[in-house]
């Protein structure tokens, strides 16, 4: 559910934490209330409590219990008892449109919740009235309190998939990976745009996803962690990964077919690398062939400008549609830098600063560190194909990485140039999190399978290092606890590299 908060709050939510009560904000409204730590969550990151508040979650006094009350600034309704949230939710909307006011009302779902009759009354009620200013988002996990849903009461039944069953009731319905920013995004603004009906947007979501002992694991619902194993899991979480393929290291005669390629193959990013002949000594492409192919995947665009003068241009491949812009420290200075850094930030779209293998940081790099969400490290010459990663580059990359956090850095590394499956688990090791694969993704006839080679291979890396974490916090105790909890081939995985590694 992180992502649906996560983007709700950064981009659809009309609020005002100073004013709470603002009589024209958007309504959200958590009806699968157990998952309240989740709203606090976003809560507290949109300024309506300060974020150490989080850490009073259940205590006895705080405004933070088990489910959603009133009492916490930002709540607009008691979750726990399951299924009547959309009913509430329905009301306010029919009340907005009976006072002629603008605002949406937002509703967060849980198919287990989904059980309940009164949700597919308010269901019946909601398209009758076409409460177009109503959205609804169902959580679906496949689990519910103490088992998996469709052993429980199966809402993908044989002919009627759930997405089905609301479309009979009237609804426009979205269906969407609830894990893609950028697809849970386009719904709500598809959902914005409906006229006439009101929308469900069907998230399909992992249950514990980032850690591996608990996705898809009825076991954990509303179990917390060992406090001896939470701060493991926090490093977890923290070492998620991106694979971005470099398109350029296709068909360049057929860079759509490329992107689509790329998207349907489940790439996190597309690289597009912009060279202009004068910085490095090839030419690629330009804005104008970002503007044309951006309207066939919404899977974001990793530009990365190898170009003379960025600052001259960086308006036009913000507005073409790039999600992140990576420019070169050597083409600037720390005042052209400051104002794309700016306008970037002004304008919603990821801020980036790459150097090349013979560049380290610039010493004013380190003002910007906080506010950056991407440094790149290349590990090949740019402009020239088929290089094989520079050697040097991972001891660069650890040094970079630490000199970053000491700065307050808290984007992402990017490993970019001669990154293979083989590779990858280096450059994690390195501090990368972010991983560009020219021809050992883009030069491969099967993408899918390329791509899911690096994923395989970093968490490897991840287990590696989660299992080294666990040793120095507590031994190989501990390293057993941690092993013990994976569970099916996750737990050989990890027994097998905890035996390799000399843990166990």
């Amino acid at each position: 559910m992180a992502e649906i908060i996560g983007v709700l709050f950064y981009g659809h939510l009309r609020y005002d934490p100073k004013n709470p009560s603002w009589e024209d904000r958007d309504r959200l409204v958590l009806s699968k209330g157990h998952a309240a730590p989740g709203l606090f969550s976003g809560l507290a990151v949109a300024g309506y409590f300060d974020k150490d508040e989080i850490e009073t979650l259940r205590k006895f006094g705080s405004r933070l219990q088990g489910h959603p009350d009133l009492k916490c600034p930002g709540v607009e309704f008691c979750g726990g008892s399951l299924g009547i949230g959309l009913s509430f939710s329905l009301g306010i909307a029919l009340a907005a449109k009976i006072d002629g006011r603008g605002h949406r009302v937002y509703t967060i779902l849980g198919d287990g919740e989904s059980d309940e009759g009164q949700v597919w009354e308010a269901a019946m009620a909601a398209a009758k009235y076409k409460t177009d200013n109503l959205t609804a988002i169902l959580d679906r996990n496949l689990i519910q309190q103490d088992s998996r849903t469709e052993d429980v009461m199966p809402l993908d039944a044989p002919g009627m998939k759930v997405g089905d069953k609301w479309r009979s009731f009237g609804w426009n319905v979205i269906e969407v990976d609830g894990h893609r920013i950028e697809e849970l995004d386009g719904a709500l603004r598809g959902a914005a745009d409906t006229k006439g009906a009101p929308t469900m947007i069907i998230a399909r979501t992992i249950k514990g996803k980032g850690v591996e002992h608990m996705e898809n694991n009825p076991s954990w619902h509303g179990q917390a962690a060992d406090p001896e194993i939470a701060p493991i899991i926090q490093e977890e979480l923290g070492s998620q990964c991106a694979i971005a393929p470099s398109i350029i290291a296709g068909d360049m005669t057929d860079l759509s077919g490329e992107v689509r390629r790329c998207a349907e193959g489940g790439a996190d990013y597309i690289h597009l690398d912009v060279m202009d002949g004068r910085f490095v000594p090839n030419k690629t492409f330009d804005h104008e062939k970002i503007r044309e192919l951006r309207p066939i995947t919404q899977t974001p665009f990793d530009t990365h400008l190898m170009i003379d003068e960025p600052g001259r241009h960086i308006r036009e491949y913000a507005e073409a549609g790039s999600d992140i812009i990576t420019v070169h420290a050597e083409a600037c200075d720390s005042s052209t830098f400051g104002e794309i850094h700016d306008y970037l930030r002004d304008n919603l779209v990821g801020v980036g600063l790459a150097v090349n293998p013979g560049t380290e940081l610039p010493p004013w790099a380190a003002k910007f560190a906080p506010t950056i969400d991407q440094v790149i490290i290349m590990s090949v010459v740019p402009g020239k194909s088929g290089q094989k990663y520079i050697e040097d580059t991972h001891a660069k990359a650890s040094r970079m990485a630490e000199q970053l956090a000491g700065h307050g850095f808290e984007g992402v590394i990017e490993a970019d140039g001669g990154v293979t499956e083989q590779n990858i688990g280096s450059c994690f090791t390195d501090g990368a999190r972010a991983f560009v694969g020219g021809s050992a993704i883009v030069g491969q006839r099967d993408i899918s399978s390329a791509i899911t080679g690096f994923r395989e291979a970093l968490a490897d890396a991840r287990r590696t290092m989660l299992l080294h974490s666990a040793e120095r916090r507590g031994g190989r105790d501990l390293v057993k606890k941690w092993a013990g909890l994976h569970k099916g081939k996750a737990g050989e995985l990890v027994e097998q590299l905890a035996t390799k590694e000399g843990l166990l």
